[in-house]
């Protein structure tokens, strides 16, 4: 085989030549040069390749397949930092250069012709590769990502030089001996190199490569993109700036103001450097965030219980719609509830933060500009404010966010005050010390009963939808009573809760305190106030029971309430189904009260305490009424639950809903009439009443909170102790009937039944 002479032409020298040397600098011998890998480090012949010096490339950065940076050099995708000089500039001709080389010698071996050259990317060049960073997008640099020298490769050291100076080459080192692979190890799966490529690409910095890209290639849709995604996070900050606690108050008015907060904001963001800038911005916009969440849920309280949310002490009424939705619509659905509660929570605030962001950097990118444009919104809010201008009777110059600081501020104060103030009114009580024999003698001898009907309030007789049907029940109730003996005079009272919380209407009625707030509630149960039913056990000449359908665990109340003997949901015999959150139709439960305790021959009358449930919300599916004596084990409502209304047919419709709430209502006062009609007798007295108004989706957005309540017996000597209460005769009241607050009814009727005030002092 002929034999091939190969030639290899060496480089040019790169290095300082004899004229670039300073004259005044003594000249030095170069040092020995490194050996090529792969050459020997002598014997070299004399027409072999010179010297040639190449500048290194840069080491990779472990893990990542990119070159090192240099120092003060930015990285892929980052802008330099302001403060370091860039090449070319004139701070950087007084910078001392650093330059990589490495010096290799050796012979070529092989076959062919081949011309060597090397190319170095200087910083500008790097800089021009990656894009712009993400300091470029308000105009401000990023800060470089290392501050110490990119590491060094064996026999690529890193030398350092001054203008002119030659580059010394290091001693010559032994070139180690290429390692060979472990006969065990596994090889690697093909699929490895693209999976590490799918990973690399996903990293931030590859994406702002990416997008930097895409922007150069596509200027005007990027600015049309980048201005409406600024947009977009203004708009956001507003709206969550100006979003009302009222579902009433949400229209395009309340959004078309100007926030002072925003002016106030944008003066502390325009005025910071970046960092801080940054800094604050997600900090205000976490804060508003939480605002946000707190303005949603108030417009859902407001809805459901007329009150805005207590941060102190509401925090279980949480648990207990998350009840409620499990036993209305089931598990399922609220276990998916409260996960998607949970993530609204965390997309509201991360959002808002990088809204603020956002319109931050925007404003920080022309701060000149930018001041201009505040101040000159700025004067128009304070004209808005001077000359009082509104739109659709709102002003345009708004302070809601304020405001609404200041609202829950007061909120949190009053409710670590009224804790403390509280506690003592409950220990002060007009009949604390009168003695057992001084109470309620105008009723001795007479079987009591306490009946509340749930959600049974003043809609159900005076709005237009539900009144009807409401109306003609009472009246055919009342006719139907006197048929049977019994007469009827009725009043309002005003509720210390709305749309919720039963209990706070139970616990006001029967304690004659002011309990609107589940704090207030625990500390009177957890006291001795005397409760009117207490007030019966305490004479000791009364048996005391109560039934209630709603409890379905321990109920440690019923030692306040003066009960000896409590029924639950489940020691009633009932074996038929739920309908919705009503563990059982009222008919059933009054037959139970009957059957286990009223029927009953006993040496003493009977006081009972009952809470009627069907009426309460969703108010579907609605139980009917069945014959009295085919109630068995309450199996017979089960083809009524299953052909009834469902509660995801009512529930967003609120016509359905006023219309399906009457209805309701007129099944539990039929079912507590024709109680009273078929197992009253001259002794029996029946109060009852509601709790609560129903929600606003039903009862309305101002409706008052107010509940009828009527008193029925078959003696007249009962209602004639209250004929100066000026009640209306019959079971409807007069549309102005006295209305008392509900606190006020335990002492009247106290009083009215003969009882003598014995104070005890707080």
């Amino acid at each position: 085989m002929p034999q091939h002479t190969s030639t290899h032409q060496s480089p040019p020298e790169t290095g300082p030549t004899e004229d670039d040397t300073p004259t005044d600098r003594p000249q030095t011998d170069p040092a020995p040069e490194a050996p090529a890998a792969g050459h020997p480090a002598d014997g070299d012949s004399a027409d072999g390749d010179s010297a040639a010096r190449i500048p290194a490339p840069r080491p990779e950065q472990p893990g990542t397949g990119t070159p090192a940076q240099e120092p003060g050099a930015s990285g892929p995708g980052e802008a330099a930092d302001p403060d370091e000089p860039r090449p070319g500039s004139a701070s950087a001709a007084n910078a001392s250069p650093r330059t990589e080389a490495v010096t290799a010698t050796g012979t070529p071996t092989g076959t062919g012709t081949g011309t060597g050259t090397g190319t170095g990317t200087g910083p500008n060049e790097a800089e021009a590769e990656a894009g712009r960073g993400p300091g470029g997008e308000d105009g401000e640099a990023a800060d470089a990502d290392a501050d110490a020298p990119a590491p060094s490769t064996p026999g690529e050291p890193i030398g350092s030089t001054t203008p002119g100076e030659p580059t010394t080459s290091p001693e010559p080192t032994a070139s180690p001996e290429p390692a060979t692979p472990a006969a065990s190890a596994t090889p690697r799966s093909p699929l490895a190199p693209r999976a590490l490529r799918v990973l690399r690409a996903a990293r931030p910095r590859a994406l702002r490569r990416a997008w930097a890209g895409w922007k150069d290639g596509h200027p005007v849709p990027a600015r049309v993109l980048s201005l409406a995604v600024t947009l977009l996070a203004l708009g956001l900050v507003v709206v969550a700036l100006l979003l009302p606690n009222k579902q009433e108050q949400l229209h395009l008015a309340a959004f078309t103001r100007i926030p002072v907060e925003a002016l106030l904001g944008a003066a502390v963001l325009i005025a910071l450097p970046r960092r801080p800038r940054i800094a604050v911005a997600v900090l205000g916009g976490a804060c508003l965030g939480v605002l946000t969440v707190l303005n949603l849920t108030d417009i859902e309280f407001n809805q459901y219980l007329g009150r805005s949310f207590n941060v102190i002490l509401d925090w279980q009424l949480l648990d207990d719609a998350r009840s409620y939705l499990a036993d209305t619509l089931g598990g399922t659905v609220a276990l998916l509830a409260a996960v998607g509660a949970v993530l609204l929570v965390l997309a509201v605030l991360a959002v808002m933060a990088l809204a603020v962001v956002r319109v931050g950097n925007f404003l920080g990118r022309d701060k000149a500009r930018s001041t201009r444009g505040l101040l000159l919104v700025s004067a128009l809010w304070m004209t808005c404010s001077t000359l009082n201008l509104q739109v659709s009777g709102i002003p345009l110059a708004s302070e809601h966010t304020i405001t609404m600081l200041k609202y829950h501020e007061q909120a949190l104060r009053s409710t670590i005050r009224d804790e403390r103030e509280f506690a003592k009114t409950a220990r002060a009580d007009a009949f604390g010390n009168t003695p057992g024999s001084q109470l309620v003698p105008g009723l001795r001898g007479k079987d009591m009963i306490f009946t509340f009907i749930e959600s049974y309030g003043r809609s159900a007789i005076e709005d237009p939808i539900e009144a009807p049907g409401v109306d003609r029940t009472l009246a055919d109730s009342t006719q139907a009573l006197a048929k049977a003996g019994f007469h009827a005079k009725s009043g309002w009272l005003t509720s210390a809760t709305y749309g919720g919380g039963s209990w706070l209407g139970h616990s006001t009625t029967m304690s004659g305190l002011w309990i609107d707030n589940q704090n207030r509630y625990r500390t009177v149960t957890s006291g001795d106030h005397l409760t009117l039913t207490k007030a019966f056990q305490k004479t000791g000449a009364w048996d005391t029971v109560g039934v209630m359908p709603g409890v379905q665990k321990g109920w440690p109340e019923a030692k306040w309430y003066g009960l000896d003997k409590v029924y639950n949901a489940f020691q009633v015999g009932y074996r038929g189904p739920k309908f919705s959150w009503s563990t059982m139709p009222d008919q059933y439960a009054l037959e139970a009260f009957q059957r286990l305790e009223h029927s009953k021959k006993r040496d003493k009358p009977l006081m009972g305490f009952v809470i009627l449930t069907s009426s309460h919300q969703p108010w579907a599916p609605i139980p009917k009424m069945v014959p009295w004596d085919r109630l068995g084990d309450g199996s017979v409502f089960k083809g009524i639950e299953a052909a009834g209304t469902k509660p995801q047919d009512i529930i967003t419709n609120p016509t359905r809903s006023r219309e399906e709430y009457g209805k309701s209502v007129q099944y539990s006062v039929t079912a507590l009439t024709q109680w009273l009609e078929r197992y009253g007798n001259a002794n029996t007295v029946l109060v009852f009443l509601g709790d609560h108004q129903p929600i606003a989706r039903v009862s309305g957005n101002h409706a008052s909170r107010d509940v009828p309540i009527s008193i029925v017996a078959k003696d007249p000597k009962v209602l004639d102790k209250i004929a100066s209460w000026g009640w209306t005769d019959g079971l409807r009241p007069a549309h102005d009937a006295p209305v008392w607050k509900m606190s006020a009814f335990r002492d009247r009727f106290l009083t009215a039944y003969g009882s003598t005030p014995h104070p005890s002092k707080g």
